[in-house]
């Protein structure tokens, strides 16, 4: 598995072990050393039985085959979940969570037939981290100050609180400043900052408890950018919502969206991701399909074009 954060990135081997490189200024590599930029990767100190892992802004998170959490690196928000506001260069467990022991290494993004199915999963948002309970129950931590906890208030948190009324889900996403959720009946659901729509119930008002987003059903796999959402569904369509001012909803305009918008001409899509304002899809073809912001190639087209 893999994870990119801001300016480090992370992979799982599949003998459980961490290993990450680049930015290192507040201990996101877990190497146990700061202020130290690594260009080829090492190793997180002290860990092993890895399943999954996420990256956030400048912190790493990693869930453990004993559903255990740790994390590591920039704390200011309490996005370590270790109760403190100290950030450490090697992992520290998450507080009170246990997610239910898995053997898979990597979450599977199709929903369950039932919630007592979810797989555990964690991500990672700018300042926040969230994790999907085998319970279908959603928890998070870190910044709150736009609602992205979900616990009903604008309360930074240093352990986890659970997310209000929210059951059944299956997938979790985090954006810059917004959590989403898939249920296991296919409707997403979403929290947090919503300047831009990013939410999709139509406003842009933000919200601190779990909103559904309008008109949209049918979902097997959710991505969050840091402004907008986007959805694919049964059917390889594709839709996204939120800020579009570099074409990162995909629907021919650069016009923000609180409600789903289709991406034009794009079917069989069977995996999607989200950049900070790009949005990337691969197809059954095995083909890779992008847009949205361009400046620096990042839709691989051979130009710098949005």
């Amino acid at each position: 598995a893999i994870a990119a954060g801001a300016y480090h990135t992370v992979s799982l081997k599949s003998d459980g072990t961490v290993w990450a490189w680049g930015r290192n200024d507040y201990g996101q590599l877990g190497d146990g050393g700061t202020n130290t930029h690594k260009t080829t990767p090492v190793q997180v100190s002290g860990l092993s039985g890895v399943t999954a892992i996420a990256a956030g802004a400048y912190h790493t998170v990693s869930l453990k085959s004993d559903g255990t959490v740790w994390a590591w690196g920039k704390n200011d928000y309490g996005q370590l979940g270790d109760g403190t506001n100290t950030e450490s260069s090697t992992p520290v467990q998450v507080i009170g969570l246990n997610l239910g022991s898995t053997t898979t290494t990597t979450p599977t993004p199709t929903p369950s037939p039932t919630p007592l199915g979810a797989t555990p999963q964690i991500a990672a948002g700018t300042w926040h981290t969230v994790a999907l309970k085998s319970d279908g129950t959603v928890w998070a931590w870190g910044n709150n100050g736009n609602g992205q906890l979900g616990d009903g208030t604008y309360t930074n948190r240093t352990t986890p609180v659970q997310v209000s009324s929210l059951s059944g889900v299956t997938a979790i996403a985090a954006g810059g400043y917004h959590t989403v959720s898939l249920k296991s009946d296919g409707t997403v659901w979403a929290w947090g900052y919503n300047s831009n729509g990013q939410l999709g119930d139509g406003t842009t008002t933000d919200r601190t408890t779990p909103v559904q987003v309008s008109g949209l059903s049918g979902v097997t796999a959710i991505a969050a950018g840091d402004l907008y959402t986007v959805a694919l569904k049964t059917d390889g369509t594709v839709w996204a919502w939120g800020y579009n001012g570099y074409g990162e909803l995909g629907d021919g305009t650069y016009t923000d969206s609180s409600t789903p918008v289709q991406v034009y001409g794009l079917s069989g899509a069977t995996a999607i991701a989200a950049g900070y304002y790009h949005t990337v899809s691969l197809k059954s073809d095995g083909t890779v399909w992008a847009w949205g912001y361009n400046g620096y190639g990042q839709l691989g087209d051979g130009t710098t074009t949005n």
